[in-house]
């Protein structure tokens, strides 16, 4: 996908949108609707800003941007590296993990919209997000384009208000394979994809989402799937689903955010996924999860759970399946007003559960708020350990590609 052009369409609706307020907006409009403001990078829910509306209230455009810029530290064992010779201290320096700008909005008060590009990736990547949400009712919605799936608390949290600036190893990091069959190694987050999906919430309490995906993720914007070799009744496609249980009411999507400081809501979910003949064919990857996340004033807790199980083709000869797992447990609380300490203990069997051993990874942290300026200043440590191996191979083997020692700093401005 050509960026030039990228820009310039996304330019030229830009200048339309402030053509358009000039001679459409109306300041006695009602405050923007919460639900019609999603767009999973920032919470854009009371600020008005740049907001541009018909004076009928019937379509509303809402620009938005988000910008991290991060200072990191890793420090590697010996075996942790791909070369024996490489220094210790590598995939360190300044980095702009996420540069982007897009815009969201509605119409007719049925349609929402948004579209988002993050220029600090590349490929297909660089669309980081687009589709259309049709609303029959609220209890029954209709979205079809590029977005998240709906799998993993991590994961489905707002961009731009996770506790940590690095979201959890055992949700982000590739598996280990046993043996060579591929060279692409999942991991238990399924991130954002092309497809469709069914969704809403039953009497403020009851969330469900069921969608089928590509599966291919965030990376490729193209049709490429066929029919399945081993099941031939099936397309070889991502289908997910998640339901959540919110007794308190609608849960904002945030881990830490100063205007939610009154907030008391809490969420049970359960997600599954299965990726059909995935990883270049090679396995149908199935997916299960279960997330607890609460906000009581001040304190914000969070926990979950997930499971892979990779059923290899009968092309790879190989009948045994691999089985993965991993977990974590998160808290942060507003010490202030604007200051957020935050604590993480994530485990991850990254080596399958045919194998002993696992990781554990301990993370300490603090965001600071910059209130009236929306910027905001993440710094976290995270200490990679290892337990249960057999062997010092084995625990070696198991933290290849992984620091052992990380410190990140992460700066975030977002309008």
């Amino acid at each position: 996908m050509n960026k030039q052009y990228l820009f310039t369409a996304l330019f030229a609706l830009l200048l339309g949108g402030n053509l358009f307020s000039a001679v459409a907006q109306n300041n006695d409009t009602k405050p923007v609707d919460e639900k019609y403001l999603e767009n999973d990078v920032v919470s854009l829910a009371g600020k008005e800003g740049f907001t541009f509306r018909t004076a009928a209230g019937d379509f509303l455009f809402k620009p938005y941007g988000l910008v991290q810029t991060t200072a990191t530290f890793n420090y590697f064992d010996d075996q942790g590296l791909e070369s024996l010779y490489a220094p210790n201290i590598a995939n360190s320096g300044f980095a702009i993990p996420n540069a982007i700008l897009g815009f969201t909005g509605k119409a007719f008060g049925k349609v929402t919209f948004n579209l988002a590009l993050n220029p600090a990736k590349s490929g297909g990547a660089l669309l980081q997000q687009a589709w259309f949400d049709v609303a029959l009712k609220d209890s029954f919605r209709v979205r079809v384009g590029k977005f998240k799936t709906p799998f993993m608390h991590a994961y489905l949290t707002t961009l731009g208000e996770t506790l940590f600036p690095v979201l959890p190893t055992s949700a982000m990091a590739p598996i280990l394979l046993p043996y060579d069959l591929n060279d692409v190694r999942p991991s238990m987050a399924t991130g954002f994809d092309l497809g469709v999906q069914l969704h809403g919430v039953l009497d403020h309490q009851f969330l469900y989402q069921v969608g089928v995906f590509n599966g291919s993720g965030i990376s490729i914007n193209n049709a490429t799937k066929g029919m399945a070799y081993d099941h031939k009744w099936l397309p070889q496609l991502l289908y997910a689903g998640r339901i959540a249980y919110m007794p308190k009411g609608e849960m904002p999507a945030t881990q830490g955010n100063p205007s939610h400081l009154r907030e008391d809501k809490m969420l049970f979910g359960l997600s599954t996924s299965y990726n059909v003949e995935a990883q270049n064919h090679s396995s149908s990857n199935w997916r299960v999860g279960a997330e607890f996340a609460m906000i009581k004033n001040r304190f914000y807790l969070a926990a979950e759970a997930y499971y892979m199980g990779m059923h290899f083709t009968r092309v790879m000869a190989k009948s045994k399946p691999e089985n993965y797992w991993g977990a974590y447990a998160q808290a942060g609380y507003f010490v202030t007003p604007t200051l957020q300490a935050a604590v993480r203990y994530d485990v991850f069997d990254r080596n399958g559960m045919a194998e002993g051993g696992w990781l554990n990874m301990p993370a300490l942290g603090v965001n600071y708020f910059m209130v009236g300026s929306n910027l905001k200043l993440q710094v976290m440590y995270q200490y990679l350990g290892r337990m249960g191996h057999a062997t010092q191979m084995d625990r070696d083997n198991d933290g290849i590609g992984l620091a052992r020692h990380c410190a990140t700093a992460l700066l975030q401005y977002t309008f």
